[in-house]
């Protein structure tokens, strides 16, 4: 530290003044609040335009209860370190980037038999 009460940094100078507790706790709070959204168990799953498509086109539909069904399963999956996700339900398969909570693809079940899913480094059954 120099007399004029700074310390010197590889990078940059910095003040070596005491930050306000007030002000230190309110930074805290501001981190943990956003540590607790990124990691948050309800993050909604949005659907690719061309998964939009494919479904559209293959008349699957899909009920809510099993879209949360879907969501909760890809997010749990999600925590365990899986970033694509093949996710197969009793009428159709989707592939699901976890890491965007995005369904990238969607294909019926009688389809999905005949194809080889690639890039996938985690497969969720869902009854």
């Amino acid at each position: 530290m120099d007399k004029l009460g700074f310390q010197a940094n590889s990078a940059q100078m910095i003040p070596l003044t005491k930050t306000p507790l007030r002000q230190r706790q309110m930074i805290q709070q501001g981190f943990q609040q956003h540590f607790q959204e990124a990691i948050s168990t309800n993050e909604k799953l949005t659907i690719s335009k061309h998964a939009q498509i494919r479904m559209n086109q293959r008349k699957i539909v899909i009920e809510q209860q099993t879209w949360d069904k879907i969501a909760d399963k890809a997010n749990e999956a999600k925590k365990m370190g899986v970033t694509e996700s093949l996710i197969i339900i009793d009428n159709a398969a989707l592939v699901i980037s976890t890491k965007n909570n995005k369904v990238i693809t969607v294909v019926d079940r009688e389809e999905a038999s005949s194809q080889i899913f690639t890039n996938i480094n985690g497969t969720i059954l869902i009854d």
